[in-house]
């Protein structure tokens, strides 16, 4: 009976998840006084199936959002300490912020301010970051060249990626993230971009949703995907992913 209700669980996840990632993909957070009357003239739409490099001007404006990111890189000097540069952290439990959705980043900073994700440092740091600074940091950071790993091997990895495991109701990470885990549109920044982002990241990122330390992802998803995996699944689809 127990196993029946999590499938149910599951399937009714995957069906929210699905349905409402339109609805999750509009930034809900109040627009800050600056950026409010530029958004809509700021970011290009994109024309029905069309298909956008991710280095083409009109994908790096729709994944960079309202902000300004030449007065983010100013901005972002504290934030260069621990994520590099221009978004590619050293340290291996320091996320890789190159090319990540705009909405994402803020939505997660956002997400440390209100107590909804904890980090000593980044719980601290987010509590000083305006709404105009982080829309202008967020632009940034997203507008540099997408983060890219050296390549992997990980035949258990790529194979829970691909084509999850359907036995368990695990839906493919592909279906979410995109092929190469580059993110399903510049226009859908729902699901990170996570290709080429650090092993020791992503691994400590899925043991923290299956432990219920880590609970903002859209319909509770990653939660219920993760406690289906087991530590070498963790291991394997963290090598894996981290050399897309």
């Amino acid at each position: 009976m127990l196993h029946i209700r999590n499938n149910i669980a599951v399937g009714l996840a995957i069906v929210v998840l699905f349905g409402m990632s339109a609805a999750f993909a509009t930034d809900t957070h109040p627009a800050s006084s600056k950026n409010k009357a530029t958004a809509k003239a700021a970011t290009p739409a994109a024309p029905e199936g069309a298909v956008m490099a991710d280095d083409s001007p009109e994908a790096i404006k729709l994944r960079s959002g309202s902000g300004d990111p030449v007065t983010g890189k100013e901005k972002s000097q504290l934030c260069q300490g621990c994520h590099g540069e221009v978004g590619i952290s050293l340290e291996g439990m320091a996320p890789k912020l190159a090319g990540q959705y705009g909405k994402y980043i803020a939505k997660q900073v956002r997400n440390f301010q209100s107590g909804t994700r904890t980090h000593q440092i980044m719980s601290a740091v987010a509590a000083t970051v305006s709404d105009d600074d982080l829309a202008d940091i967020a632009a940034y950071f997203a507008s540099q060249e997408k983060m890219k790993g050296s390549g992997s091997n990980n035949k258990g990895g790529e194979n829970l990626f691909l084509h999850g495991d359907m036995s368990r109701m695990m839906v493919a990470c592909v279906n979410c993230h995109g092929v190469n885990g580059k993110g399903k549109s510049p226009s859908n920044p729902v699901f990170p971009v996570i290709g080429g982002q650090h092993k020791d990241y992503l691994r400590g990122q899925l043991i923290n949703f299956r432990a219920g330390d880590r609970s903002n992802s859209p319909g509770g998803v990653m939660n219920i995907i993760t406690q289906k995996l087991t530590d070498a699944e963790l291991d394997a689809l963290a090598d894996y992913v981290s050399g897309l």
